[in-house]
C-alpha cells in the first residue's frame, strides 16, 4: 500500500509516496506518475537514508 509523505504539499507538487508494507524492502514513487517507475530499498538502507535525513546530513548549506 502507497502512503504520500507527510511533507508532500497539498497542492499536488513535489510528491513522494513510500510503501513500506513489503517484506524486507521499501518502495518510492513519484505520486504524480503512479505508473511510473518506482526506487526500491531494503529496509536496513532506508532507515540508513532516513536516520541521515533526520539528522540534516541532506540539508543544503546556504
Amino acid at each position: 500500500m502507497w502512503r504520500k509523505s507527510s511533507r508532500s504539499g497539498s497542492n499536488g507538487g513535489q510528491c513522494v509516496e513510500v510503501a513500506d508494507n513489503l517484506p524486507g524492502a521499501v518502495a518510492v514513487r513519484d505520486s504524480k506518475d503512479p505508473d511510473g517507475p518506482a526506487l526500491l530499498f531494503t529496509s536496513a538502507e532506508w532507515r540508513s537514508f532516513i536516520s541521515g535525513v533526520k539528522s540534516g546530513a541532506f540539508d543544503r548549506l546556504a
